[in-house]
């Protein structure tokens, strides 16, 4: 029996045959409110169900209860809120029990907003409650303070997809859900990434793939930072990888488009409930996963799952701890699993790695496969 949906139903907010172009036909008379990438991304993720049970975004009482009780409704656990922010001009000409034509950053009418409420939520408290800080040097928090003052809550009806880099990778929900019956696979595992896979994350995979049927190896192709490596190159990375360390039979690569928030332990929670949505029962959550510099402490994002409303999650966290390989193991380890001193463990920071890959060098087969540190250094040398 598959893995229910988080919530119960998987959503399809696309509209198709008659109603699409009903839809077509009047958009174009209806008020119009312009949203970013971010929300675009938002409302893709609505549409296919990445979000279920979400039909649309999120009113005062659901974002309330999710700051305060990272509940949706009772039952159904949630961390972060789907929001559509707005300026005062906009909130002020649009009439609660309207519809309303939303265009998205390409300048497509993509959704109708079946607009229910509007309302304001002081930033500093939002923030501080996704976010653990009111720093604005954190790119989460940035981006709520950079929000117009109200936001609009409402189901949505969605007239387009949306299309990215990598789009043949781009399977909806309901799509890997269906792959995973094909392959016959019941426990499946969930890696979640936005960066190349180096071997402490081979490791970490492969030990996850033991007690499972298959590996999701899921990169997160949303708005990430602009320090982030390139989409292209870490799909790169990720081919050649499966291609020559991976069993081709157990291993599928798919891409998730939402959008990164850095929100470190609430977004832990959120990226399990989306890939819940996608049909895996299993989920890795490694360390400082989704944090950004020193926001968070380095396994916050495992404490948090002691906190959830029990019986909340359908999918289960496999929690693992840091990992490197060890000279004296002579293979990858963890704490939880080598004995011998620090001395003998190999780790470089990510700093490390971009200046050796900028200088033409090599990382340590100890932490990266050759095939993948030859695909970073080539992008490095390309983008001196």
């Amino acid at each position: 029996m598959p893995i229910a949906p988080h919530g119960g139903d998987l959503v399809d907010r696309f509209l198709t045959g008659a109603a699409l172009e009903t839809a077509q036909a009047k958009v174009q008379d209806l008020p119009r409110i312009t949203v970013s990438d971010f929300t675009a991304f938002d409302i893709d993720g609505i549409a296919k169900g990445i979000v279920s049970p979400l039909c649309g975004f999120m009113n005062e009482e659901q974002t309330r209860s999710v700051l305060d009780h990272m509940l949706l409704r009772p039952g159904v656990v949630w961390t972060i809120p789907i929001l559509l922010p707005a300026s005062q001009e906009d909130a002020d000409r649009l009439e609660v029990g309207s519809e309303v034509a939303i265009e998205d950053d390409r300048g497509d009418i993509v959704a109708i907003l079946h607009l229910s409420e509007k309302f304001s939520i002081e930033k500093k408290e939002l923030a501080e409650k996704v976010y653990r800080t009111t720093d604005e040097a954190h790119p989460g928090v940035a981006r709520v303070y950079a929000h117009g003052p109200v936001y609009l809550a409402g189901d949505i009806d969605v007239l387009k997809a949306r299309e990215v880099e990598h789009q043949e990778y781009n399977l909806p929900p309901a799509q890997t859900r269906q792959r995973f019956e094909e392959n016959g696979w019941k426990r499946i595992v969930a890696f979640q990434t936005r960066n190349p896979v180096h071997r402490a994350h081979e490791y970490l995979t492969k030990t996850a793939l033991e007690i499972c049927d298959g590996l999701l190896i899921h990169p997160l192709m949303g708005t990430t930072k602009s320090d982030d490596i390139p989409g292209d190159v870490r799909m790169d990375c990720y081919n050649v990888l499966i291609e020559n360390y991976y069993a081709k039979d157990r291993t599928m690569l798919s891409i998730m488009p939402v959008n990164m928030y850095y929100a470190g332990p609430r977004e832990a929670v959120m990226h399990a409930i989306y890939r819940q949505n996608y049909g895996c029962t299993h989920f890795i959550v490694g360390r400082d996963h989704a944090g950004v510099g020193n926001y968070y402490g380095t396994y916050d994002a495992h404490h948090i799952f002691d906190e959830i409303e029990e019986g909340g999650l359908a999918i289960t966290p496999l929690f693992f701890e840091h990992s490197f390989f060890c000279k004296a193991c002579g293979n990858m380890a963890s704490i939880k699993t080598c004995p011998h001193d620090k001395e003998n463990h190999v780790f470089l920071s990510g700093t490390k790695v971009r200046e050796m890959l900028d200088n033409g060098q090599e990382p340590p087969p100890e932490f990266s496969r050759p095939e993948v540190a030859q695909v970073l250094i080539k992008w490095a040398t390309a983008a001196k």
